[in-house]
């Protein structure tokens, strides 16, 4: 399999995702809700099937799994080895408000792997993508974690689930003990662009929970690929189909897993 043709066409049907969503961006598009605080808009069904008719026009055998429109096994059905993982726009809430953080991440798993990974955001022009492999790149240019080695000397990023009331507690106590001790925390609303920035050295380290395959997908590649070190939170293996993850630069994981630990565990 050409893996670099399959990069340039995730590279191709991001860009036409992130066209799609410049082109509403600020124009107060329709909103719906999927969740009490879980939104939709038109940008986002638009933009995945600007994206999903790309892959099509190139790959009609393939599966895809988009967050939207779920799962097409495409023409070879269930036996088809090859899936891609879209989310149209990762950071609607963002984007509803007018906050230009937000992204088109697209990823490419082979045999159950992720292989590809692609992140646009549209409105810098910011591309990050890495092919397993061959490294992490953004805007065509190598990158790679950062050195920090404590904790003390990081600046992390998490975010929070939809559902919050279930598991409020444990949000809050993770995140003060790693605002006690960490050099600073943001919250910025993607966790696609959480993952390439930690990739590219500006967080240290990101920790997450409730998230789904299309949120992570693409940036675990991109921040594998960059030298981060990738588990869940008790420090097994991580895989897109758990709910947790915590990636790091390498150099502060095993302190963070300590830090998130939880006192009734």
């Amino acid at each position: 399999m050409d893996l670099d043709y399959i990069k340039r066409t995730g590279i191709a049907a991001a860009y036409e995702g992130g066209n799609v969503l410049r082109s509403y961006f600020g124009q107060k598009p329709e909103i719906r809700k999927k969740g009490a605080i879980n939104l939709v808009t038109r940008a986002d069904t638009e933009s995945e099937k600007a994206i999903i008719e790309t892959i099509r026009s190139r790959f009609p055998d393939h599966a895809i799994l988009a967050e939207e429109s779920g799962l097409d096994t495409g023409t070879h059905g269930s036996r088809s080895r090859n899936r891609w993982i879209i989310d149209p726009l990762d950071g609607t809430t963002n984007f509803a408000h007018e906050l230009d953080f937000f992204s088109v991440s697209i990823a490419f798993e082979r045999d159950g792997d992720v292989v590809i990974g692609v992140v646009l955001n549209p409105v810098n022009g910011e591309l990050f993508s890495a092919a397993a492999g061959e490294g992490a790149f953004l805007n065509n240019h190598p990158i790679t974690v950062s050195r920090s080695t404590s904790v003390q000397e990081s600046l992390l990023a998490t975010g929070f689930p939809y559902d919050l009331p279930p598991v409020f507690q444990q949000l809050q106590s993770r995140f003060s003990t790693c605002l006690q001790n960490a050099q600073g925390i943001r919250r910025l609303g993607s966790a696609a662009l959480d993952l390439c920035y930690l990739a590219c050295g500006r967080f240290d380290g990101f920790w997450e929970q409730d998230l789904h395959p299309w949120d992570t997908a693409a940036g675990l590649r991109i921040a594998e690929e960059a030298g981060a070190r990738v588990t869940d939170f008790s420090n097994n293996a991580f895989s897109i189909g758990k709910d947790e993850i915590l990636a790091t630069n390498g150099h502060i994981h095993d302190e963070m897993i300590t830090l998130l630990e939880l006192e009734d565990a």
